[in-house]
């Protein structure tokens, strides 16, 4: 069985090799485990140590340790990464950080505590630690920290030929690399040359004759935030990294760069559920809890606040029953319509579609959306209202409830996000809770006070 899952590579991780390598690790099988784990890509075994439990994972890698190069290392969820690397021997760790170029390297550093860095750092040679540790040197979430240090460079005079015979002759290139940057004397760059417009010119043409319009610097202090919407706005595949000085120090590429947007994406999709911004599969009981219960308590604390609202009504309630029954449909639909009209805002302001240039535009469609969706919305409940409780004046109670939480709902998705990020607060942080709770406390004053204005 394990040589038939072995040999069927396209297979890649089911849970039918799940099941295997955890039976393999059960019976302290080294062969076989190695057999069954040998046609795994670095990606796929990343997710198998994710997946399968502490004591588990522990076993395994005292099997298989030797198997652990650096592209797993690098592949590995940041939750268990620190528990991977101490449970490994230094000599495998130290082998491992050889492979990786120095922006995985520094990524994997960054999350690790001291003891860790340590192990890692003396396993690297003094020229790939010096390049970390000024790596390291730049501040949090920087281009900085992004760039590798490993980059192919020609002055500016040279030919096609020059460029060429010079790649055939050095020593070390970096392992995927796009771009030849053109420097000046003072190493500062001042263009880029493609390896397809490279391959593809004659010998004597002139590096400056074939370089690309997309060239443009980052400096290494800008934001990973702002390096991200620079690749993804111009298309860029790679771009070089600049000191306070305007001298070359790196090269950000565009698996990097896409990285930063996939983490952002993640970290808004779990600030808006409320489960902190970098949950996973992989963390603790107790990791989990300290994510989500602060979130809780603030939801606790907002629906008391809806609680409160509808105390005020206590009588109107009593002498209208069914409106209890009612209730939860004019607060759940302001709250989906909220997230929705949320949801897209935060996801605009990551992506800077959205700005004050455009703010009011948006702001004014989602408005009559709002009124759209609570016209059409009203029409169906004011039915429903008169048909199944036979009372006109309570369908058109609940209809307006639902005209007017709809267009706040649909306001507020967008209002709050701004606000916060106006505020200079993170947008996805904080606004699920201030739009939920702006429609729980809008919804239940509108029907309840419709109903005691035109029922009572």
């Amino acid at each position: 069985m394990a040589q038939d899952m072995a040999d069927s590579e396209e297979d890649g991780l089911d849970s039918r090799r799940v099941s295997a390598v955890l039976e393999a690790v059960a019976a302290r099988d080294s062969a076989r485990l190695t057999l069954l784990m040998a046609p795994l890509h670095p990606a796929d075994v990343a997710d198998l140590l994710e997946q399968i439990g502490t004591e588990e994972r522990n076993d395994l890698l005292a099997l298989w340790s030797g198997e652990i190069d650096g592209e797993i290392l690098s592949e590995i969820s940041d939750a268990i990464r620190e528990d991977v690397i101490e449970a490994l021997p230094p000599e495998v760790v130290a082998e491992a950080m050889r492979d990786l170029e120095t922006d995985d390297v520094v990524d994997i550093l960054e999350d690790l505590e001291e003891p860790a860095q340590a192990i890692i750092l003396s396993a690297l040679t003094s020229a790939d630690r010096a390049a970390v540790e000024r790596a390291l040197s730049y501040p949090e979430y920087s281009a900085g920290r992004l760039m590798q240090r490993e980059v192919v460079v020609a002055p500016a005079h040279w030919t096609v030929g020059d460029a060429i015979d010079h790649l055939r002759d050095a020593d070390w290139l970096p392992d995927q690399f796009y771009h030849v940057i053109l420097v000046d004397p003072r190493m500062k760059p001042v263009a880029y040359v493609t390896l397809g417009r490279l391959l593809s010119s004659r010998r004597e043409v002139r590096l400056q004759d074939i370089t690309e319009d997309s060239f443009r610097t980052l400096e290494a202090t800008e934001p990973e935030a702002d390096v991200a919407y620079v690749f993804n706005q111009y298309h860029l595949i790679s771009c070089p990294v600049v000191d306070e000085a305007g001298r070359l120090v790196g090269v950000i590429t565009i698996d990097d760069a896409m990285n930063v947007l996939d983490e952002e994406h993640e970290e808004d999709m779990l600030r808006l559920a409320g489960v902190g911004d970098d949950a996973s599969v992989s963390d603790g009981v107790l990791a989990t809890v300290k994510g989500r219960l602060p979130w809780l308590f603030i939801n606790m604390l907002t629906a008391n606040i809806s609680a409160f609202v509808i105390t005020r009504f206590e009588a109107t309630i009593s002498a209208v029953v069914v409106l209890a029954a009612l209730m939860p449909i004019v607060a759940s639909m302001g709250g989906n319509a909220g997230t929705q009209s949320l949801t897209v805002a935060v996801r605009a302001l990551a992506t800077r579609d959205l700005t004050s240039s455009n703010a009011l535009r948006v702001v004014r469609r989602e408005a009559m959306v709002g009124l759209v969706n609570g016209a059409f919305f009203a029409v169906v409940m004011g039915m429903v209202g008169w048909l199944v409780f036979g009372w006109a004046a309570l369908g058109l109670v609940i209809g307006m409830a639902l005209v007017i939480n709809l267009l706040v709902a649909a306001l507020a998705g967008v209002a709050v996000p701004l606000t916060l990020e106006r505020l200079g607060a993170d947008p996805a942080l904080a606004s699920g809770t201030f739009v939920t709770t702006l429609t729980d406390v809008v919804g239940f004053f509108a029907f309840l006070g419709l109903a005691t204005w035109m029922l009572i």
